[in-house]
């Protein structure tokens, strides 16, 4: 999944793993824009000193706020930060980092990327050097910034859980029980079919959205350890049999109707499943915490009315995975690069240590209903224009077992893309479960 999904806009990271998280909200414009903090027109790698470079969106305002304040206090060792397009972002880091051309603090989600940056000797390694980071940063999402036991990345911005959002006017109206089961979310479908409701609302045409109906369910019926061969490269991982249901429940869901008929068009860059829920024409949606800002600035008195519902994903009769267990993207990362000078690597560490996701970055982050990824900010949550909503997100992060990564920013591009493929074919009906599986085992 991408958004933040800034895509993904681009969660995106979780745990065990060590995996990323891509921000999946999807983002127009020039690829770069603005340079935060230090004026003028210094071109990518060409500034003096530290630089950074991070998407516009999402969590942009909290990074340039950051910056401004470590440069008003450090005119001597400023950084310079530009702001990019989530997918101009990708191909530009793609090339510096190869090339060695870099910003000081690279933006990232964990994952299988930040693994390639430290196999090929990219970052350096932050271990013992920023403790205070290491300290106030939830322990679920910090483990996606460690790379065989060590630490090369730290989050930067908001921890983006997913969860199981529903308009409340609709299940009031339809005299319908909030899911907690999987039979309770059939029972659900059919219910607001009856009523003329599209049942869940998905993006579609966007791909990445499905993949958080197949991490759930996988984790709820076989645990964690089912994707983790996967991501091992175990043979025939992908023939387990808990994905085998899953696939098979996503099926029942669509041919029971849940998602109405015209789900396959539905794109989410446009914010166009969102609006499905808000202008009360479909009762739930599986989506990234990134969404609630959304409901926030397209639908604020819609929202503000409390026709806005929030839960955890429904538990699976006889599953072996743990109900709390989530999925999403733990948090975009900061990792410094290993070809910056050691005085900018220094400005880095001093950075990070000192100002990343301080309290300032944490007051902008909770006035745009996001979710930091530190701990120890419940009594801050009391006092924000959103303290239930946000408390309820924040409790899934630091109750959760296990925080799954994105699938498809846990593992190889050339895969992740090919499993977007697959199940897109999976929930039109095109491909069986035994077809898919045939398939994504090929990938290993």
């Amino acid at each position: 999944m991408t958004t933040d999904r800034t895509r993904r806009p681009a969660p995106a990271p979780w745990t065990p793993f060590s995996r990323r998280s891509l921000s999946r909200v999807a983002l127009v414009g020039a690829a770069a824009l603005t340079l935060a903090g230090c004026g003028g027109g210094a071109q990518p790698g060409q500034a003096d000193g530290a630089t950074a470079w991070t998407l516009t969106g999402g969590a942009e305002e909290t990074f340039r706020t950051s910056f401004q304040e470590w440069n008003d206090a450090h005119a001597e060792e400023p950084i310079t930060a530009e702001y990019f397009a989530n997918d101009a972002f990708k191909e530009k880091i793609r090339t510096s980092v190869g090339s060695g051309n870099a910003p000081t603090l690279i933006y990232n989600w964990g994952g299988d990327n930040l693994e390639s940056y430290v196999d090929n000797g990219n970052v350096v390694e932050l271990t013992g050097k920023i403790p205070g980071m290491e300290e106030r940063a939830l322990d679920s999402v910090l483990e996606t910034g460690t790379v065989d036991g060590k630490l090369y990345a730290v989050p930067n911005n908001n921890t983006q859980p997913v969860i199981l959002y529903y308009n409340t006017k609709l299940f009031e109206q339809a005299g319908v029980k909030v899911p907690t089961t999987w039979e309770e979310m059939l029972d659900a479908v059919e219910a607001f079919k009856a009523e003329g409701v599209t049942p869940i609302s998905v993006a579609g045409s966007s791909q990445w959205p499905y993949l958080m109906w197949i991490q759930y369910l996988t984790d709820r019926i076989g645990g964690p350890e089912v994707f983790q061969a996967i991501v091992d490269g175990e043979e025939n991982a992908w023939s387990d049999p808990a994905i085998t249901e899953a696939l098979e429940k996503i099926q029942e869901l669509v041919e029971a109707g849940g998602f109405g008929d015209a789900y396959g068009s539905v794109v989410a860059d446009a914010g166009a499943d969102v609006a499905l829920v808000h202008t009360d024409q479909a009762a739930m949606m599986l989506h990234g915490s990134w969404v609630y800002s959304s409901f926030l600035t397209d639908a604020p008195e819609w929202t503000a009315e409390g026709n806005l519902g929030y839960t955890a994903f429904p538990e699976i009769e006889g599953g072996q995975g743990d109900p709390q267990n989530i999925v999403g993207n733990p948090a975009n990362f900061w990792a410094v690069s290993a070809d910056a000078s050691e005085e900018e690597q220094q400005t880095a560490f001093e950075y990070l240590e000192q100002t990343n996701l301080d309290d300032t970055a944490v007051d902008t982050l909770f006035d745009a209903g996001l979710i930091p990824a530190v701990d120890g900010v419940e009594d801050k949550i009391a006092e924000t224009e959103h303290p239930e909503y946000l408390d309820f997100a924040y409790s899934m992060v630091q109750d959760a077992p296990h925080f799954q990564l994105s699938w498809d920013q846990a593992l190889p591009a050339d895969q992740g893309q090919a499993l977007l493929t697959n199940l897109s074919q999976v929930f039109a009906g095109e491909m069986t479960p035994e077809q898919f599986q045939t398939a994504m085992n090929g990938t290993l």
